[in-house]
């Protein structure tokens, strides 16, 4: 490497070296330029062979829809005109603190007497085998947009590892290229920094819909190919073909050339207000730093960052305080905006609008009557409006019956009452988009004797759709009825984040072929982001229910007991409960659980009421561990924990029993093996009795048969607990094989009909015992149909969750969040 050294000549100003030709050190020159043109002597070093252009709209550039020209931010004629000294294609490789010198890679060697370090960051390469092949790139530069291009003329797919802004802009683009392209993203939610769950969904959807396919929560194993990339390899198996492979996972502050200098670094390059470094001489901005903690991937701070940068080198030192930021973005043309902390948490509430016809969601998370956050998806005409609230923190308690409907009617109606506001609307305004309803035929609707938000839907169809309108309707009411108008709905809703009812809402997921919780969310309206902790299990189960195979069950929807797959005790630990089939068990099994019981010092051992071993006192990070030993003796969980069978009570019927008139053993197995692991309802218990007097307890379960020498005697209903309910008696057949038809044919029926939590017995009381007998004994062909539903369903519901935990799936439930050692208060702290 020849050393060269660039001197001043007889330019006797101030030397101040730029490392890094990006926007942050450009704009930190444009700053300072701008406050004292002749004050310094400029040299800038670019490791890329262009001037500054903007990095932001490379994706319009391999969209087709920019040129590199019309990026370019300051051309050739900006450096000469300004006299600084431009060194491209050539990145600085040391800097020597004590010399006051930098050397670039070429040998080139510069003093200085200000440096300024503006290095961005760095692309995150995810370390899996396979990451250096040929065909495998980022996405930061022109260069990586050059690439796939050329990629994209030689045609084929590609995978785009990261759902994150770049990586949705990467795809967008080859899409438009022609190539066919897969997003993996190993979080559930895209763009999770900045949209929440639902507006993600939304951006999910928008982005399906024009050819791309999207996986979430999909993790990358390896990159396949021999001398180039064939294609991505995900944990779970699927091999998905590539021949592009572009990593857009995230970034990192580049900081090594920092490093290797002895400066302070944290996650970046620390700075002080004036963003000066561990140096005084040198300074540094941008992506690369670390200023009181924060680093900052976004265009405003990097500004804000460059002014208080200038003000400094020019002897005005105002300071940079930090950054509240704001995201308004338009991912692949779609609008998108976020501001602030839109987690919630305590004290904080949700402010939600969603139009799903329109495609649009609007979220405002309030505190103290202060706007925290924002989250907003298809409409951010509003954006800025919300951020300055938010940054200035403004006291929204007068408007915020408005807030969420944007500042042009905030600020015009801010004290109006919201009733006149719509007693005020023409008769021809319409109230219902989806189903075109105008506020004339609602109050028609209205005086013509529906005076309930059902009845009103049942009739003029406002708000029966995607309920987004709901609040108007129900405002027409309060507006027409006057007094009259309670508010009070006669269907009991599912919780507060919705206006409908659990039998609305599993209707409508199947009439809409939905398939996921936040398009449910978002097609019916519901008023929070998220949901709750008494809609998101319901909606999971529905979804389940209505698409076996198809739906991947959501474990942050699920209780505690059953995303452990153990019962919870009162001092923390758990409960675990292996499957003994129809209660039989065997010395291999009783010898698996005393061994357990010994292995893992369980302090009790208890035989439950339907014929199992109950092991307590296990801890939570030994639970897989005891499950693999249970496994190994042949034993499986026995969803002790869950809204799904729990056990098959049996007596020993005909083999043993003097009285015992059938094989109530044997059926009682057979029924266990056909219906365990389905998840239902609620928790669901079945008995077989050998003889009418019963000893299995069939007359009080949720399905009971009672052997005759006749038959089998099915009875449905029936529970004990707090209030004892004997079962309503079904039916009578003749064989195991209809008694096990019948057995399936109403727990589809139950799966199907009942609302989440509501057992067997309250669901009977409510549709009637009658309605049960014609659906399930008098109906053959619908019997079969449902019984057909529930082996269907079965075929993917009998994998041992025990299992799947052993191997290692969702090992984070059983890891301890922190461990905590107690401290010897007698010894003395050093």
């Amino acid at each position: 490497m020849e050393h060269r050294v660039i001197t001043p000549g007889s330019d006797a100003r101030e030397h101040l070296v730029v490392i890094g030709n990006g926007m942050a050190g450009c704009r930190a020159v444009e700053e300072l330029i701008a406050r004292d043109p002749a004050r310094y002597r400029v040299t800038i070093f670019g490791a890329e062979p262009h001037v500054n252009y903007n990095r932001i709209m490379l994706s319009p550039v391999l969209a087709g829809e920019k040129t590199f020209e019309q990026i370019v931010i300051n051309d050739a004629a900006w450096y000469a005109a300004n006299a600084i000294t431009l060194v491209t294609s050539d990145p600085v490789q040391a800097i020597d603190r004590a010399a006051k010198t930098v050397t670039a890679k070429s040998g080139l060697t510069v003093a200085y007497d200000r440096l300024l370090i503006a290095t961005g960051s760095d692309p995150f390469i995810i370390p899996v085998p396979g990451k250096d092949l040929p065909g495998v790139i980022s996405f930061r530069d022109m260069a990586d947009v050059d690439h796939m291009l050329a990629a994209a003329d030689r045609g084929g797919a590609a995978v785009v590892i990261g759902g994150g802004l770049l990586g949705l802009e990467a795809a967008h683009g080859l899409t438009l290229r022609g190539m066919k392209v897969t997003v993996i993203h190993l979080m559930p939610t895209l763009m999770e920094r900045q949209l929440d769950e639902a507006a993600g969904w939304l951006l999910k959807s928008a982005l399906e819909s024009r050819g791309q396919v999207i996986l979430t929560e999909a993790n990358t194993a390896e990159i396949v190919g021999d001398t180039h990339v064939e294609g991505v390899l995900l944990k779970d198996g699927t091999l998905i073909p590539a021949s592009l492979v572009v990593m857009a996972v995230g970034i990192r502050p580049s900081v090594a050339l920092a490093r290797d200098a002895g400066l302070e670094i944290g996650r970046g390059i620390k700075v002080d207000d004036h963003m000066v470094t561990s140096d005084p001489s040198i300074l540094a901005v941008g992506e690369c730093v670390e200023h009181d903690g924060n680093v900052y991937g976004l265009v405003a701070p990097l500004w804000d960052m460059c002014r208080a940068l200038a003000d400094g080198l020019v002897g005005r030192h105002s300071g940079y305080r930090g950054s509240v930021t704001s995201t308004k973005l338009k991912v692949a043309g779609l609008d998108v905006f976020s501001a602030g902390d839109f987690s919630g948490g305590a004290g904080a509430e949700d402010i939600v609008l969603r139009d799903a016809s329109r495609g649009i969601y609007k979220r405002v998370v309030v505190k103290d009557d202060r706007i925290v956050g924002a989250v907003l998806y298809g409409d951010t005409a509003d954006g800025g409006w919300y951020f300055d609230l938010l940054r200035r923190g403004e006291d929204i308690a007068p408007i915020r019956d408005m807030l969420i409907f944007g500042q042009s009617f905030a600020s015009g109606g801010a004290q109006a009452d919201p009733k006149a506001a719509v007693a005020a609307l023409s008769d021809d305004a319409e109230i219902c988009g989806c189903n075109g309803v105008i506020k004339g035929k609602v109050v028609a609707c209205i005086g013509a004797g529906n005076t309930t938000l059902d009845a009103v839907r049942a009739t003029c169809k406002a708000s029966a759709s995607c309920g987004s309108c709901t609040g108007l309707v129900e405002t027409l009411l309060a507006v027409t009825l006057g007094d009259d108008y309670s508010g009070e709905r006669t269907v009991k809703t599912m919780c507060k984040c919705t206006s409908f009812g659990h039998d609305d809402v599993r209707r409508e997921i199947v009439a809409q072929g939905m398939r996921s919780i936040p398009e449910v969310m978002q097609k019916m309206s519901w008023s929070t982001p998220d949901g709750c902790s008494s809609c998101r299990p319901a909606l999971n189960y529905y979804l389940l229910c209505a698409l076996p195979g198809a739906y991947k069950d959501d474990q942050q929807s699920r209780f505690v007991n059953e995303r452990l797959h153990a019962n919870i005790q009162k001092d923390g630990t758990y409960s675990v409960v292996p499957r003994m089939w129809g209660g039989v068990t065997n010395p291999r099994e009783l010898r698996a659980i005393a061994d357990v019981v010994e292995k893992y010092d369980a302090p009790l051992v208890k035989v439950t009421g339907g014929q199992r071993l109950d092991i307590f006192g296990i801890r939570k990070e030994d639970l897989p561990a005891v499950w693999a030993d249970l496994n190994a003796a042949g034993m499986v969980s026995g969803h002790a924990y869950g809204k799904s069978l729990r056990t098959v009570k049996t007596c020993v019927g005909s083999d043993w029993c003097r009285f015992g008139t059938q094989d109530s053993t044997g059926l009682g197995v057979r029924i266990e093996r056909m219906t365990w692991g389905s998840w239902m309802p609620h928790k669901f218990k079945i008995a077989v009795s050998g003889c009418p007097r019963n000893c299995a307890e069939a007359t009080i379960k949720d399905f009971g048969v009672v052997c005759v020498d006749s038959g089998y005697e099915l009875s449905v209903g029936g529970n004990g607990g707090i209030k004892v309910r004997a079962t309503d008696f079904l039916c009578k057949v003749a064989t195991e094989e209809e008694a096990m038809h019948h057995c399936a044919a109403f727990i589809q029926l139950y799966r199907e009909e009942a609302r989440y939590l509501e057992r067997t017995a309250p669901w009977i009381e409510r549709v009637g015992v009658d309605y049960i007998r014609t659906r399930i004994a008098d109906d053959a062909a619908g019997r079969d149909a449902l019984a057909a539903r529930f082996l269907f369903s079965q075929t993917f519901m009998q994998d041992d969750p025990w299992t799947a935990r052993v191997a290692g799936a969702h090992g984070e439930q059983h890891t301890p969040m922190a461990r905590f050692t107690p401290i010897d208060a007698t010894r003395e702290v050093a």
